[in-house]
């Protein structure tokens, strides 16, 4: 019993002293990571971790792209993007094409657009929509994947 003690003991300070040897990010982006930023110990990258998981704040910081995490680029995956746009694809496809209305500004507040980017986007869609929607049997995914390769443009 006591040569498995001290063999768990070994191992353990061995993986303590390589936590010591150089930064790591192993416990991602949130309050935790901030909180902890800097402290390459075992204990502090566990701390963060627990941080980070237990108030769900790495959830939101992904999200809203603060607490040190950097926003998806792509918004596919968002749920309430895809209920919108397969619900609203006739009203979506009348507004894209006018370049304004109550569908595409619902969109742009889905996807977050900046207030001052939303011309813009709104122009870009509009001048696009051959792309965005290029045919009858768009799906309300193709139309979202569409207009993800547009948003990346601007």
């Amino acid at each position: 019993m006591k040569k498995v003690l001290v063999f768990v003991l070994a191992i353990s300070l061995l993986a303590m002293g390589s936590a010591y040897a150089g930064t790591r990010a192993n416990c991602g982006c949130g309050l935790g990571s901030m909180v902890f930023d800097g402290q390459d110990g075992l204990m502090s990258q566990t701390a963060a971790a627990t941080t980070n998981g237990t108030f769900g704040n790495q959830t939101f910081g992904i999200s809203t792209g603060t607490l040190g995490c950097d926003r998806p680029a792509n918004f596919v995956q968002n749920e309430k993007v895809n209920m919108f746009v397969a619900e609203n694809m006739d009203n979506l496809a009348v507004d894209i094409a006018a370049g304004k209305g109550e569908s595409l500004n619902t969109l742009a507040d889905l996807i977050q657009m900046p207030t001052e980017k939303r011309p813009a986007f709104f122009t870009a869609l509009q001048s696009n929509f051959d792309k965005v929607y290029p045919g009858t049997q768009v799906t309300h995914k193709d139309v979202i994947e569409n207009i993800a390769k547009i948003v990346a443009q601007i």
